[in-house]
């Protein structure tokens, strides 16, 4: 990737806006299909258990100093690990206190929304106080309401991981204003509506459902590349029937509300869909500045830069040629991509799934038939109830690539 040229040419940088926060690198689960444990990358092994107090001091200086250059309005805060609640509360929180107070220095327009992404299994009643007095929103993983969905979820013993986090889920449903969500990965292998029926169980105010991390070299499970089968679509399409035809919207499903959003010309708030350019940085123990990590699935190293908090500002980060081609839009993907007809709502497809060994990143999905498909079923679905409401005026139809707009927006963290 040339960025040189790309910025001579008129490409420009867009502002970070979510910073995720390693605070641990070490978790007390071993869950079988985790993209940082179990995949391709090995760099957690080089990184420190434990993100040291300076490093989070330098690092909250950073993020306040990219405030304030592109006047923000908002900058996100992820606690991430590992499993961040391995740290105790005072140490969990400093991350957000230290972005709060150096924003409020530096920028004092900007606010600062904070999240932590857990197992849930480390959850207790006062942590859960502790969180919500921070204004520390808690997002738990977890693949489905019973324990028999979640058979991956073990520790090195191979214990479950269940009982624990469906306690620390109940906590959660007692402090709505308290509670992010659930973040769940489709398994093939379980029915789709007792998943999310079963989620339903402990109240989340929105599920995320989100498709395995794979490529064309390393396939999710029962999908094979250049298959016209769509289980993955399949799967989400039961899901978004029983969701779409609730008589009362029991919770947000955040793949198809940005699906239906970037079917209305709405931006999208996920690095999955759509074209808007990635903007989070992750910021490791050690202070090293990555790429999202979700990129680890593709091979070792993926998701480096080779710059740290102490020695790079975020503004260098931007220009990384990583940064750079996840920012270009339209213009960043493969041919088929730009010729087909639901580019800007699939956007290619997010990021890792597009991997090919020796090949890089510049192909569709390896979920290209399963996005194409869902895209246009939940189309399809939009238009029978907009038409009847409104039938002076057409009703949305997939979008034709040549009118693709690229809208910069906040990505969610991978």
């Amino acid at each position: 990737m040339d960025a040189a040229g790309l910025r001579a040419g008129g490409h420009r940088a867009q502002p970070l806006r979510q910073f995720v926060f390693k605070v641990r690198s070490r978790c007390n689960l071993a869950c079988r299909y985790c993209y940082v444990y179990e995949m391709g990358d090995r760099g957690w092994r080089e990184q420190p258990a434990v993100m040291a107090a300076g490093t989070v001091r330098v690092a909250a200086e950073r993020i306040a100093e990219h405030a304030a250059a592109h006047r923000l309005g908002r900058v996100d805060v992820v606690l991430h690990g590992g499993e961040p609640l391995l740290a105790g509360d005072q140490e969990l929180i400093a991350p957000v206190r230290a972005v709060r107070a150096a924003v409020g220095r530096q920028s004092p327009g900007t606010s600062v929304t904070a999240s932590v992404q857990t197992n849930g299994t480390l959850l207790t009643a006062h942590r859960v106080d502790a969180l919500a007095a921070a204004g520390i929103r808690v997002g738990v993983s977890l693949d489905g309401g019973l324990a028999r969905h979640n058979r991956r979820r073990v520790d090195r013993g191979g214990r479950a991981g269940f009982p624990a986090a469906a306690r620390g889920l109940r906590l959660l449903a007692r402090r709505p204003e308290a509670f992010a969500g659930v973040l769940t990965v489709v398994d093939l292998q379980q029915d789709p509506v007792e998943t999310y029926e079963s989620l339903l169980a402990f109240r989340p105010p929105s599920v995320a459902l989100l498709l395995p991390l794979g490529n064309w070299s390393n396939p999710p499970p029962g999908r094979h590349p250049g298959s016209a089968a769509t289980p993955y679509a399949d799967w989400l399409i039961a899901v978004f029937e029983r969701w779409w035809n609730e008589p009362v919207r029991r919770t947000r499903i955040r793949v198809f509300e940005e699906i239906i959003a970037l079917l209305l010309g709405l931006p999208a708030a996920t690095e999955t869909l759509g074209l808007a350019p990635a903007t989070t940085a992750v910021i490791e123990t050690d202070g090293s500045l990555e790429q999202a990590d979700s990129l680890k699935s593709a091979y070792d190293g993926a998701a480096r830069t080779g710059m740290d908090v102490r020695s790079h500002s975020m503004d260098e980060l931007i220009g990384h040629p990583g940064f750079v081609a996840r920012q270009l839009g339209v213009d960043g993907l493969a041919g088929e991509c730009r010729r087909c007809p639901v580019v800007r709502v699939c956007g290619g497809g997010h990021y890792p799934h597009r991997y090919r060994d020796g090949a890089g990143f510049r192909q569709p999905s390896v979920y290209c038939a399963d996005l194409e498909r869902l895209v246009r079923y939940v189309a399809d679905s939009l238009a029978q109830q907009v038409q009847p409401l409104h039938p002076a005026h057409p009703a949305p139809t997939v979008p034709v690539a040549s009118t693709a707009p690229t809208v910069p927006d906040a990505e969610a963290a991978s």
